[in-house]
């Protein structure tokens, strides 16, 4: 069950209540990565949410150095929920501080989020951000990958691959056709039952799901949609989100990635952001518009999209984010807008009837990177657009990939490689850096990480696909 919004106190509390015997601190790393530390729960005191707990910062990738490693965690009440796959487990998220100074840690995703959010409200643009989030995985039967200096390889299995029809058949059911997949029945959708242990689990972990279904893609690809929260709140969730779903893959026998492209030659998986401004009760992006937009909502959408090649190096951080990021396969690689048209990075979704709440869905970003890091980085880029005036351009109603030439003057398109998307970063970050939200040593550590530990290591490996291309050659 769902434990939210209590106190220290209420924490402890429930912990005699319901006998629990184990407290497991949770943090993202800089990366994205969720890491945990467990302790008994008779060692947590209401001091230790002031105080925290020590643990080894050197160890995070791209965190403190050997010489400064200690650092703290302290938890947060409010985040606590009942751990569904561990025995007489309560979790809580956790905030990284420093432990001499006990100021916020700069490179904590959560704080970075948390910093953008308080730039909003002293803009005096609105009182706070709301993101709803489409995350797209897939559930594999079965994978095997591995890379040495002699050999490469990784192999897929599913039931639901259109390429393993004969198993499907056997199993009871039909193997889902190319490209076919988008809100199938069962039996030849065999993750309904999954996906709704997921979706009950999420609700009583705290979280609300809109909807869950199978997605386009063949060898099981689905989508589960979370309700509008704040980017602290939604990046929680999505973290939160990855955990259910992987254990509950991990617990039928299954497998599950939030890699935006693991099979070829069909669709990959994104992570749909629905973003709007509030102040009070009042939603900012409804208009007379286009598309029933406001001038807020225009402006917004300008500063993402003129931003948009340097957000990717946070939203699309991997190297195979950018074979997502192709022409086809529904992925929104033009950087454009266009009312119900999914072929555009940023739509604007029908209102069914609800014009108040107008909002928009930018397409780009992916689920392999860190939620913090990519909601924060989107608001900056509406904060920047909003208070430049700028410009999206003009709304393209045609799809997108079936232009003439002459029709793509203009039209830019998103980076064609992560190394593409930071060096955009390394040129344009100043909207980033506005009230120290993203500070200079957390982005140069960002394209510094990035290009050593993915550009690079991908850079100075064979391709299997080269072995085709060129063994006899």
């Amino acid at each position: 069950m769902s434990e939210t919004q209590m106190s220290p106190r209420e924490v402890l509390a429930l912990c005699r209540q319901r006998e629990i015997q184990a407290i497991d601190l949770r943090f993202t790393d800089f990366c994205g990565t969720a890491r945990h530390v467990t302790i008994p729960a008779v060692q947590l005191t209401e001091e230790h949410f002031e105080h925290g707990f020590s643990f080894d910062g050197s160890s995070m990738r791209g965190w403190q150095a050997i010489h400064e490693s200690d650092m703290l965690v302290v938890p947060e009440s409010q985040t606590c929920f009942v751990d569904p796959f561990m025995k007489s487990t309560l979790t809580m998220l956790c905030n990284v501080r420093d432990p001499v100074s006990h100021q916020t840690y700069p490179r904590d995703p959560r704080n970075i989020a948390r910093k953008a959010e308080a730039c909003l409200q002293s803009s005096g643009i609105a009182d706070r951000a709301l993101f709803a989030v489409e995350s797209q995985f897939f559930v594999f039967d079965n994978v095997r990958f591995d890379q040495r200096e002699h050999h490469g390889y990784y192999h897929i299995d599913s039931h639901e691959g259109q390429w393993n029809r004969g198993a499907a058949a056997a199993a009871g059911g039909t193997a889902i056709r190319h490209r076919e997949g988008y809100l199938a029945l069962p039996p030849v959708d065999n993750g309904q039952d999954l996906r709704t242990e997921i979706m009950m689990l999420l609700h009583e972990s705290g979280v609300v799901t809109e909807d869950h279904h199978h997605e386009v893609a063949s060898g099981g690809q689905y989508g589960i949609s979370l309700a509008a929260h704040t980017a602290v709140e939604i990046s929680d969730h999505v973290q939160r989100l990855k955990y259910i779903v992987r254990n509950t893959a991990h617990r039928h026998g299954r497998t599950a990635t939030f890699m935006p492209k693991p099979l070829c030659d069909d669709n990959g998986s994104g992570l749909h952001l629905g973003l709007t401004l509030c102040n009070g009760e009042d939603y900012l992006f409804s208009g007379s518009g286009y598309g029933g937009l406001s001038e807020t909502a225009l402006h917004a959408m300008g500063g993402i999209l003129q931003h948009a090649p340097a957000l990717l190096a946070f939203c699309c951080p991997t190297t195979n984010s950018y074979r997502r990021l192709t022409p086809g396969f529904d992925a929104p690689v033009n950087l454009a807008y266009s009312y119900r048209n999914r072929s555009a990075a940023i739509r604007i979704p029908a209102s069914f009837g609800d014009d108040s709440r107008r909002r928009l869905e930018f397409r780009c970003p992916d689920g392999a990177g860190n939620p913090y890091l990519c909601t924060a980085a989107v608001l900056m880029a509406m904060i920047d657009g909003i208070q430049n005036r700028i410009s999206p351009g003009k709304p393209q109603d045609k799809d997108l990939y079936d232009l003439e030439p002459e029709e793509r003057i203009g039209l830019e398109c998103t980076p064609h490689s992560l190394d593409a998307a930071l060096l955009a970063l390394e040129q344009d970050h100043e909207f980033l850096t506005r009230d120290d939200v993203f500070t200079p040593d957390v982005i140069d550590h960002w394209i510094e990480h990035k290009r050593e530990a993915d550009v690079q290591e991908i850079r100075r490996r064979p391709h299997p696909y080269e072995f085709a291309l060129y063994y006899d050659c």
